[in-house]
Order: structure tokens, then sequence, then C-alpha cells
């Protein structure tokens, strides 16, 4: 068939192939779709706890205004580490879509996009490490401050 100059040429078994190729792809996706999961109940977490530290009533200068402070600036930082996170393990995913369309344009255009695909598909990982290098940072800070009555779970007191 001919498109604008553009010939498709492709049997079934050219197509089942790219679909047996992009299973692995696929199921990457679902694990990042996971992780999004994840981290987006760790962020609305961290939202909650901030709103509720905003709403509570203190005096400027008490103590307990200073915990407020410090456990709002432990928060913050927290919540940029997850949202750096959140945007790494996005790019990874948005990655292994590429992967997978250029997996099927090779096929369809009959053009080697091997390279492509496998550049696409290195950097995903390396985003998706990134992304859960992040998440691990920020689990240790949130760990790191976190008691049990007078016990810290992580980190010495």
């Amino acid at each position: 068939m001919d498109t604008g100059g553009l010939t498709l040429l492709f049997g079934a078994g050219d197509i089942s192939k790219v679909i047996n190729l992009s299973v692995a792809p696929v199921f990457l996706l679902t694990g990042i779709s996971g992780m999004l999961n994840v981290l987006s109940a760790r962020m609305g977490r961290i939202i909650d706890r901030g709103r509720r530290l905003n709403e509570i009533a203190h005096e400027p200068g008490s103590p307990h205004a200073e915990e407020v402070d410090n456990e709002q600036g432990l928060l913050a930082q927290r919540a940029r580490l997850i949202h750096l996170s959140f945007r790494m393990c996005t790019l990874s995913a948005l990655l292994i879509c590429l992967v997978i369309i250029t997996l099927f344009i090779g096929v369809l255009w009959e053009i080697s996009l091997q390279p492509v695909s496998a550049t696409l598909f290195m950097l995903a990982l390396v985003s998706l490490s990134f992304g859960l290098l992040t998440f691990l940072r920020e689990i240790n800070i949130s760990m790191g401050k976190f008691r049990f009555g007078k016990y810290r779970v992580h980190g010495q007191d």
C-alpha cells in the first residue's frame, strides 16, 4: 500500500514480533505506574501533614513554634524529593512509550531503529534509577526524623 510516497510493507509475522518485543517494556510501564502511585500517596501524606501543621495555633517564639517550623522545613525537603522522583519516573515511563513506538515504526516503515530504541530504553532505565534513588533519599529523611516515643527509627538520639 502506498501512502504519500511511503511504502508500508509488513506482514502479520512482523507485527506479532513487535508485539512480543514490546511486552517487556509494557511490564516495566506497569511497575512504573505502581511506583507513581506510591509517590502520589506519599506526596498526599506530606501535603496533609503540612496543612495540619499550618492549622496548629502556636505563639511565635515558643518551643512549639520552633518544632512546627522545623517539621515544615523537613516536609518541604521531602516534598521536593518526591516531586523530583515523580518527574524522573514519569520521564522514564514516557521514554518506555517512545521505545514501543520506535519498535512499531521500524517494522511499519522497514527502517532500523534498533540503536534509537536501545538508547531510549537505557535512558528510561537511568531516569527510573535516578527516581528510585531520589525516593530512597526521601525515605531516609523521613525515617531519620521518625520516632516511636523516645526512640528514633533511624539515626541516633
